[in-house]
């Protein structure tokens, strides 16, 4: 039965009630009561900055998402075994190994390792640049994941299962924290102009939360913003005329169903989407930076400038206020080495390596890197036999992440994988655990960021089914 009227009983109908009047007539003002909860809840769809559960240590996250599974052997965990043991068979039955078949032949890293830093720890050297700014991050040697398939790890890396259409991590910190720039989205995501990823939108979708949780993606050439400008000239006073006459619309067709919680956050994308034709703009113009910050981000060499331009925007943009910002490097998979090691990842270190270490020196020299949780990952990680003769295959039993900044440990190691790289072996960190703490430094307990969903109360980590815990380890 609607709240505007009542069956035919020969009464006069009744007057149309808002929800806020009908629960503030509730019995012995129980109605008022709910109707805190209701705006608490209203106010966290509509983005706006939220109170966390805890005293955080970090406000924003920049997510260097390598897509395609770095190889951990051949850049962050030296295998002696697999110098010692390179081209013999693999005894060990585990899964995709097939034994007694060529495909079964350990193969050792064609790079050579070295220490970096003042912690001393070892990384290839091919990724100079990350060696250079070891001693701000921590490299957890012991991550592991669900699935051996692309599309299905990113999806779990980012969403927390292996199922599509599940809310992304940037989707709950933007439905947990709001957003501190109102002209801005919470959630933004930089590509690569040219192509998408394997799993393209799969990897920043709000799943079932409000939709204006969604990343926004945002060009790092031309027009920062998609979609934005008229394709029709039209002048600034006309413009907001437009816009204001359209607001009024929504605001009269949002009191008439005040119960439609998806044409708020409509209402709330249009309003975001005018002020965003002027913020976006503003904050995204790198023509303002100096060439010295230009060439720390590799902006003066054809190499390193694409991905380098995009770790500067991820800069500009958590200091403009953005809560989450997700760079991307080449289109497809550019980390999944089957063949080639050597000239692969040398290819794709050199667009990435530079940048990445421009953006960690850049924060900390502002004073953003304390309050910036900055993640290095792919999906998973690499087999330590070859494929192809020179390459690797999929593993999601071992691989390694980076992460800076936000309160974790800099210049530590953590944990590490079995004695050929296989799989994750001592003080083992499994996706969920990761997110749990990522969370956490954000001042958010992953049990308690809770959406009710099909009449259940969904959460990012699931810990009745994953498990998921806080790794103290990882802290400072």
């Amino acid at each position: 039965m609607s709240l505007h009227t009542i069956p035919s009983t020969g009464m006069s109908p009744v007057l149309p009630m808002s929800r806020r009047r009908m629960l503030q007539l509730g019995s012995l003002g129980f109605g008022s009561l709910a109707l805190k909860g209701l705006l608490s809840e209203s106010t966290a769809r509509a983005g706006v900055a939220q109170t966390p559960h805890a005293r955080p240590r970090a406000k924003s996250v920049i997510l260097m998402m390598q897509n395609g599974g770095p190889s951990q052997m051949d850049l962050f965990e030296r295998k002696p075994a697999l110098e010692k043991f390179d081209g013999k068979q693999h005894s060990i039955k585990v899964e995709m190994f097939q034994p007694g078949s060529e495909q079964n032949k350990l193969m050792n890293t064609p790079f050579r390792f070295r220490h970096y830093g003042a912690s001393g720890i070892e990384l290839s050297e091919v990724i100079p640049g990350i060696g250079s700014v070891i001693d701000d991050m921590t490299v957890v040697r012991s991550m592991h994941t669900g699935h051996n398939n692309h599309t299905e790890a990113l999806v779990m890396f980012m969403t927390g299962k292996i199922f599509q259409d599940r809310p992304a991590l940037g989707a709950w910190i933007s439905y947990g924290l709001g957003t501190e720039n109102s002209s801005l989205p919470g959630y933004v995501v930089l590509r690569d102009p040219s192509g998408y990823n394997t799993s393209g939108t799969l990897t920043w979708t709000n799943g079932w939360l409000p939709a204006q949780h969604r990343g926004t993606e945002f060009s790092s050439t031309g027009t920062p913003v998609l979609n934005l400008k008229s394709s029709i000239p039209v002048s600034a006073n006309e413009q907001r005329n437009n816009l204001d006459f359209l607001g009024k619309l929504n605001r009269i067709h949002q009191r008439r169903l005040p119960g439609e919680t998806e044409l708020e956050a409509r209402i709330q994308n249009y309003e975001l989407a005018a002020r965003m034709q002027l913020a976006a703009a503003d904050v995204l113009d790198i023509s303002k930076e100096t060439a010295a910050t230009g060439k720390l981000y590799g902006l003066d060499n054809k190499t390193t400038e694409p991905y380098g331009r995009r770790c500067l925007m991820a800069r500009k943009l958590v200091e403009a206020g953005v809560r989450f910002v997700q760079i991307h490097p080449k289109p497809f998979q550019p980390w999944d080495s089957h063949s080639g090691t050597r000239q692969n990842l040398g290819s794709i270190c050199a667009n990435c390596d530079l940048p990445t270490a421009g953006l960690i020196t850049d924060l900390k020299q502002r004073g953003l890197l304390d309050e910036t949780i900055v993640i290095w990952s792919g999906e998973f990680g690499r087999l330590p036999v070859s494929q192809n003769g020179t390459g690797r295959d999929h593993n999601r039993n071992a691989f390694s992440l980076l992460v800076a900044g936000g309160g974790f440990k800099a210049g530590y190691a953590h944990g590490a994988s079995d004695e050929v790289g296989y799989a994750a072996a001592v003080d083992k960190v499994s996706v969920a655990d990761f997110h749990a703490t990522v969370l956490q430094q954000l001042g958010m307990d992953h049990e308690s960021l809770v959406y009710e969903h099909a009449g259940r109360e969904e959460t990012l980590t699931d810990p009745s089914l994953t498990g998921a815990r806080v790794i103290p380890g990882l802290l400072a």
